[in-house]
């Protein structure tokens, strides 16, 4: 069913104010290049501004600076990319979950289950298990004994989360996610590896987001915390006893080692990795790829990447790198040398 709402009607709900025609109808929102006349388009980058001119799209999101870059109807908002998204999910409401247990479904002894909640074809609720209002279950997903999961929580299909763990409220937790599985703690004994048994727990504040097949381990005696707010990318790997702060944003592929304490406000970039037992500060960006190998103390934008070359030349760079404490103890004896030199010349 295609929903359609007014300018005037975004508005009232989401604030920020029209320029132009607020009777205009919008049921779709699209880029400035591919928009049509039923759409409404946004600009947050400078480089688009020469589609503000050609776009078809019937209505534009602008910011203060660009409420007259255009005759479209327009609605002006402090933040663009934010209305943006918050237009999106008006018009792109997630399906409404049917309440209920399916009779397929299996819940354990004990296990409350709100009257609001929809549990899905083949899930699995574990003993004593706790499911808050309209959260909804998909199919397939596994639920360990004792968990608590809050309200308006969304798992989808084939979600795993473990024994113990407390989940707060709206989560969203995409496919293949897995939660509280056991950390990476072995001991050596005798040339043979010992478990060491992995007893805390995952705990999970409000308005959290988990990626596709992205793993957080139960803490090894403590717990891993991940606080209100944070967004986890998809295939992110989070050791145990790892804290992360509220409204920390991951990217893809980042992996992030045993007892790292990340702060609050963080930007952790694709594929970028965090050594154990370190601690991040507040609002620190790690760029994609970087290697963190030593706290970071004050806030500020970090990265350590070597630029991409043609295969030779990074072959040849690699070698000199190879060399590079050598050359360094070769410069500082040069240097010494000079000044003897100009010592003796005066």
């Amino acid at each position: 069913m295609n929903i359609s709402y007014r300018l005037a009607d975004i508005v009232l709900q989401l604030g920020g104010r029209v320029l132009g025609n607020a009777d205009v109808c919008i049921s779709q929102i699209a880029t400035l290049e591919k928009a049509q006349s039923s759409h409404i388009s946004f600009l947050t980058n400078s480089k688009y501004r020469a589609q503000l001119a050609t776009t078809q799209a019937g209505a534009v999101i602008l910011g203060e600076a660009d409420a007259d870059a255009t005759d479209l109807p327009r609605i002006i908002s402090g933040n663009p990319y934010a209305y943006f998204a918050r237009v999106s999910a008006l018009l792109n409401p997630l399906p409404e979950a049917k309440p209920g247990v399916h009779r397929s479904a299996v819940v354990g002894a004990g296990a409350k289950i709100d009257a609001t909640a929809s549990i899905a074809a083949m899930a699995v609720i574990g003993d004593g298990t706790t499911i808050g209002a309209f959260s909804v279950i998909g199919e397939g997903c596994c639920i360990g004994a004792n968990t608590a999961i809050g309200s308006h929580a969304r798992l989808y299909p084939r979600v795993v989360i473990y024994h113990d763990c407390v989940i707060g409220d709206n989560l969203i937790a995409h496919s293949g996610a897995v939660i509280g599985s056991d950390g990476f703690g072995i001991a050596m004994d005798e040339g043979r590896w010992i478990k060491i048994p992995q007893i805390g727990r995952v705990v999970i504040g409000n308005d959290v987001e988990i990626g596709a097949n992205t793993t957080i381990d139960r803490g090894a005696l403590n717990d891993t915390v991940i606080e209100d707010g944070v967004k986890l990318d998809n295939q992110i790997q989070v050791a145990h006893n790892v804290r992360i702060g509220a409204h920390t944003a991951i990217a893809g592929c980042a992996g992030i080692a045993g007892s790292a304490v990340i702060g609050r406000y963080c930007l952790i970039g694709g594929g970028a990795r965090i050594l154990g037992h370190l601690e991040l500060a507040d609002h620190v960006e790690v760029a994609a790829h970087t290697l963190v190998g030593k706290s970071i103390r004050e806030p500020g934008s970090y990265a350590a990447i070597f630029p991409f070359s043609k295969t030779g030349e990074w072959r040849k760079n690699t070698v000199h790198l190879r060399h590079l404490d050598e050359l360094v103890r070769r410069v500082k004896a040069l240097e010494q040398e000079i000044a003897l030199l100009k010592g003796k010349d005066q």
